[in-house]
């Protein structure tokens, strides 16, 4: 009999995510190193109050659904964070991996989520405990690993994300083109703290760039005076323009308080979930007629799109659910294998005839980790990506739809048998998380 393994998601959740849990217990159910495969019910909230799903038990069927099943709802994830100081957290989670004889700890997630499978599988090795610690990426953002694209090019969930704003900027522009006399300009606000992979993606829309079109990236400040300018320039040209723009944007002369903004356990600004929006704000500038007259007549509009552009599994690219399930399976692999610390990581084996292989990247180099866009995918006007960049998404969004199990008319998702019984008996007294207390 071997060890136990344990899983868990952390951050926000991803059209894909649930098919690199499934490549996780699909394959790990074969490995004669592990035994039975438990999920941290909502992350390592989960882990800490010993709240364990026996995903071994689970019916196969329901675990092969989980593919086209997306965010994190199989499972649940979090956004609990494990500080250095949290002594009493790291003890509990020591307990816990005892008490159920766990010797693998997977944690699918973004940088953060590496950084804490890093520190707890250290820790729990520093105390005595053979435990493997391997990360699984996820985030819709591709801001995991270095800009040289060397640990990882790119993270599951990226590439569905990236064809849903391929897919929505086709349709805002066949509005946009019919209202235009009403509605000359349309403001989009796509995912994007600090990192603009996603409404770089806009392009992939418009390869040949036909379309009257303005992409604004995080990583380049712009001032409201000059999106005005570029504004009433294409509206000269084309007499209408959309513009896609990141929600972390800075926009001199147009900065949200403070005060407005909401953040979460990570000290991440929650954009979308904030008082007031980029894309809201700079709609209100652009029809402020005290200050600025657009060049044809109508008015600006916006639209913020919300969290579907990580759960929507119509949109999601058969790529990346592909290429998510065999990241899950060599996560698996690299844990039967004893192969402590590292991240499984998909990279890119052929640039000219797209091919990926898998790998595995030191988790203390992604822990943490913030990949930039590249400054040379930026176009010289700052409101545009280079055919660079087109190049390197264009593979990752796929060609056909993605094959969803309708019955009755509603998408057949996956559901877990969520019963007490198929919860590992608890073994140790109740827990209440170090943050969370009051």
């Amino acid at each position: 009999m071997g060890k136990n393994m344990i899983v868990a998601q952390s951050g926000g959740p991803s059209p894909v995510i649930n098919n690199t849990l499934r490549g996780i217990v699909e394959t790990a159910r074969q490995m004669d190193e592990i035994d039975t495969v438990y999920g941290g019910w909502h992350g390592i909230e989960g882990v800490l109050k010993e709240e364990l799903i026996d995903l071994s038990a689970q019916c196969p069927d329901e675990i092969a659904l989980l593919r086209t099943t997306p965010a994190a709802g199989s499972i649940g994830t979090c956004r609990y964070k494990l500080k250095d100081h949290q002594n009493e957290d790291f003890d509990r989670i020591i307990d816990v991996f005892k008490a159920h004889n766990i010797g693998y700890f997977v944690y699918i997630g973004g940088n953060d989520s590496m950084d804490t499978a890093n520190k707890v599988a250290n820790i729990a090795r520093e105390r005595g405990l053979d435990v493997c610690g391997i990360g699984g990426p996820k985030t819709i953002d591709n801001d995991v690993g270095d800009s040289e694209f060397k640990l990882i090019d790119h993270t599951p969930g990226y590439g569905s994300t990236a064809r849903y704003w391929s897919n929505y900027v086709q349709m805002a522009n066949e509005e946009n083109n019919g209202s235009c006399p009403a509605d000359p300009v349309l403001v989009l606000q796509a995912m994007g703290r600090k990192i603009g992979y996603i409404p770089a993606a806009a392009r992939l829309a418009d390869p040949n760039r036909e379309m009257p079109l303005q992409i604004y990236l995080a990583e380049r400040k712009v001032s409201i005076d000059e999106i005005r300018h570029n504004v009433n320039e294409m509206l000269k040209e084309h007499g209408r323009a959309i513009l896609v723009v990141s929600e972390g944007l800075e926009i001199d002369g147009l900065e949200i308080p403070e005060e407005f903004k909401v953040r979460d356990s990570f000290g991440h600004v929650m954009l979308s979930s904030s008082k007031i929006t980029v894309a809201q704000m700079l709609t209100n500038a652009l029809n402020d007629k005290e200050k600025f007259k657009l060049a044809v007549k109508g008015a600006a509009r916006c639209n913020v799109s919300g969290t579907h552009q990580r759960n929507d599994i119509i949109h999601a690219s058969n790529v990346d659910l592909t290429e998510a399930y065999y990241v899950g399976q060599k996560a698996a692999l690299l844990a039967a294998g004893g192969e402590h610390g590292y991240m499984a990581s998909i990279l890119r084996a052929d640039r000219e005839n797209y091919t990926v292989e898998y790998g595995k990247a030191p988790l203390p180099e992604v822990a943490n980790s913030e990949r930039h866009f590249p400054k040379e995918w930026i176009s010289e006007c700052g409101t545009d990506v280079t055919d660079e960049f087109v190049k390197y998404a264009r593979p990752l969004i796929g060609d056909n739809w993605v094959s969803v199990p309708i019955i009755d008319g509603r998408i057949r998702l996956a559901r877990l048998n969520m019963s007490k019984e198929m919860f590992a008996d608890q073994k140790l007294d109740a827990y209440v998380p170090q943050a969370d207390r009051s």
